[in-house]
Parts: C-alpha cells; sequence; structure tokens
C-alpha cells in the first residue's frame, strides 16, 4: 500500500484563555476521528492499483476550555484489489484491518502532529506532547 497524496483541508486553532489563567490542572487531550472511506475512480492518475480516499480528523483539547486546534484532511491510497476491498469491506462495519489501521493511524499522526505543534508555537501554548530537552546530569553522592 502506497500513500499517493496527503492534504489538510481546514486548520482551525482557537484560544480561549491564557493557560496561566486556569486554576488546577491543564489538561490536553487528543483524538483522531476517522470520517469517512471510500473507493476513488481517477482519470487522471494512471495506475495499475485501485485508489481509496480517507477522511480524517486531528483534534487538540486543552481543558478546561483553554484552546482547541482541529486539522482535517484527506488521504489518497493506492493498493492491489484484493487488499482495498477487504479495507473497503471492513470499513462498511466500521472497521479496518490492523496493519491498515496502524500505517494510517501513524501518518495522520506524523502530519498532524507537526502542524500542530507549529500552531501552538504561533498562539503560544504549552505543546501537546514533550519535546526532546538536555538536562543537566546528576552526579551521584
Amino acid at each position: 500500500m502506497r500513500v499517493i497524496g496527503f492534504n489538510f483541508t481546514k486548520i482551525s486553532i482557537e484560544k480561549n484563555k491564557e493557560p496561566s489563567e486556569v486554576v488546577g490542572k491543564l489538561s490536553i487531550n487528543t483524538k483522531i476521528d476517522i470520517a469517512e472511506i471510500n473507493e476513488i475512480k481517477s482519470h487522471i492518475l494512471k495506475t495499475k492499483d485501485e485508489l481509496i480516499g480517507v477522511t480524517f480528523a486531528y483534534k487538540v483539547a486543552y481543558e478546561p476550555e483553554v484552546a482547541k486546534i482541529l486539522l482535517e484532511g484527506k488521504i489518497l491510497f493506492s493498493a492491489d484489489s484484493k487488499a482495498i476491498k477487504e479495507i473497503l469491506k471492513q470499513w462498511k462495519k466500521k472497521n479496518m484491518p490492523e496493519d491498515f489501521r496502524l500505517l494510517l493511524f501513524n501518518i495522520v499522526l506524523k502530519k498532524s502532529t507537526l502542524k500542530a505543534l507549529h500552531l501552538e508555537e504561533e498562539l503560544n501554548l504549552p505543546l501537546h506532547m514533550p519535546m526532546p530537552s538536555f538536562r543537566k546530569e546528576e552526579k551521584e553522592k
């Protein structure tokens, strides 16, 4: 299975208040929703494989009501007919083959996390995932 295309169709970020104004603990939750998986018939892309399109949403919520990030997009995959049929068959039951699900979620996670980190930096929000950092080495006593 190959990724033929990836694009965001909606990028939304809303900051309602400063994180420093939160009384208590700030919680940051991330969620990926798959809205639709469908077969794509294309006269432009000539390939021996078949195509499927996936519509997704990546959400980051800063609670209590500090900020929201919403990234929506589409991914275009090509694969052999057998794999496409199995994905579409399972999707009718709102399931996905495990290998496809892992591939899909990793692609969405990678692309969307990078975009979300950039947006968080622009609005001076805490990053929704820890960044690598250097620390002073503790000396044994």
